[in-house]
């Protein structure tokens, strides 16, 4: 093993830091693919996870949005369903909820029951399986992931000069995380010219958590001047739950922690046009199933909070492209309710497997497998010293009910506490977008009931023991 000797998100001294505009590459020559006959036309699946990225990031994801918005589906509703880092990627892999994955927190991925992810099913069913960026937090670096043929895994995850699990040898790897991991991917892909097994890449960048440090081309990068949100200039909060109302972050932070966070992500726009060119240069592009999405996303001082865990939009919706030629998914807009326990029924899915564990989500490749609320839940974990009210929240169609408990994570990140509801609130979605008038704040039993709160309160709490 080899010992870490520099592994800070520390740019090169001796790199220029000059301006650089976002500039969508000419075109190169294609060249004629050369690749073995597949054995089956099973898609091959590439899964491209930033983090921390909220919405309204398109500006730094031109080339992207070229892509997987002009051949591809936006599913303009999709949610995290944990605001927080590994529990998230643990729904992702599992199609499960937290509560039901056991992951819960960031600090024990052994929790999380590898038996139950879509790599395993994926490679067990022939499928040549690769993990390039990061995977779970805490994940001993010397540990190597299971169901993966080949990895390149980042633990603890920097941006510049990373220590890396390097196919089951640690050593640090000089450059950006962004262009180190793309760089290990495109070999991957390119080995299909000799592999003819269907291939799995799930790619997960470090952009675009704090602290956010640009590729040294990009840190000076000018980016669009932004006036905020209403959320953002919220001035009476005693409708929020206790903890919220004491958040005091003002526009300005909300304003530079964008910024900071779009110029991460220019560089993950030119990994996204590197991979489609080497997937159209090897006659890939029309069957690889592409999904771009985030872990989760991120408040820029709405209602006074920098950060996510909290269930409003800005924290719990994500950007979520998918995009397939092959089976029929180009161009356009899906509205249907979608979290990040759909994606491993939707690669499954695709790749003509039956699940043989459970899922609490579903394939998004059956247009017409949809639902009328989501489920999306957090508990308060020793990261967060002061108290954030461990939460779960039903999201509808056109309303949001969400209900607060006392309790919190022991040691072990499993749950202890009474478990007793101590604060409310519901939205209306549609007139309330930005979730300013919490109508239950002083609402009466009446007015409760004509809001259908005591039916949202039994969905509620059939979604958490489901």
């Amino acid at each position: 093993m080899t010992k870490a000797i520099d592994s800070g998100d520390t740019p090169p001294a001796s790199a220029p830091h000059t301006a650089a505009p976002v500039v969508s590459r000419a075109a190169s020559p294609t060249p004629t693919p050369t690749r073995r006959a597949r054995s089956d036309n099973r898609p091959n699946i590439l899964l491209v996870l930033t983090d921390d990225q909220p919405k309204e990031t398109d500006w730094a994801l031109r080339q992207t949005a070229d892509w997987l918005g002009g051949s591809g589906v936006t599913f303009a509703r999709a949610h995290a369903n944990t605001p927080l880092c590994a529990p998230s990627r643990a729904s992702i892999m599992s199609g499960r909820y937290a509560h039901n994955h056991g992951l819960l927190d960031t600090r024990h991925p052994a929790h999380l029951d590898q038996h139950t992810t879509v790599q395993r099913q994926l490679h067990e069913a022939g499928y040549r399986t690769g993990l390039f960026g990061k995977y779970l937090n805490f994940w001993h670096p010397g540990t190597n992931p299971p169901h993966f043929d080949e990895w390149l895994l980042q633990e603890p995850v920097a941006y510049y000069n990373g220590h890396y699990n390097d196919n089951g040898t640690v050593r640090n790897i000089k450059g950006y995380n962004t262009t180190v991991i793309k760089d290990r991917t495109l070999d991957f892909i390119d080995r299909s010219r000799t592999d003819d097994r269907p291939w799995f890449a799930y790619v997960a960048t470090r952009s675009a958590h704090e602290v956010n440090i640009p590729e040294t081309k990009y840190a000076h990068a000018r980016v669009p001047d932004w006036d905020g949100r209403p959320s953002v200039f919220e001035s009476d909060k005693a409708d929020k739950p206790p903890f919220l109302r004491k958040a005091n972050h003002p526009f300005e932070q909300g304003k530079a922690l964008r910024e900071r966070q779009l110029r991460t992500l220019l560089s993950v726009d030119d990994a996204m046009s590197d991979l489609r060119d080497k997937l159209r240069s090897l006659g890939q592009l029309d069957n690889t199933l592409v999904l771009f999405t985030s872990d989760h996303g991120l408040c820029w001082g709405d209602h006074g909070w920098l950060r996510k865990s909290v269930p409003y939009r800005p924290s719990l919706e994500v950007p979520f492209q998918l995009s397939w030629p092959a089976g029929g998914f180009t161009g356009g807009t899906d509205d249907r309710l979608t979290g990040h326990v759909d994606i491993a029924p939707t690669f499954l899915d695709a790749a003509g497997i039956t699940p043989d564990t459970p899922h609490d989500g579903h394939s998004l490749l059956d247009r017409g497998n949809d639902r009328d609320h989501l489920l999306a839940e957090w508990w308060w974990n020793r990261q967060d010293k002061q108290p954030i009210h461990t939460w779960a929240s039903y999201i509808g169609k056109s309303e949001q009910y969400t209900e607060y408990y006392r309790g919190r994570l022991d040691a072990d990140g499993r749950p202890k506490g009474s478990g007793k509801v101590i604060f409310r609130e519901y939205y209306d979605l549609r007139a309330d977008p930005y979730q300013l008038t919490n109508r239950l704040h002083g609402a009466s039993t009446a007015e409760e009931r004509r809001l259908g709160v005591p039916g949202l309160a039994k969905g509620l709490a059939a979604a958490r023991l489901s």
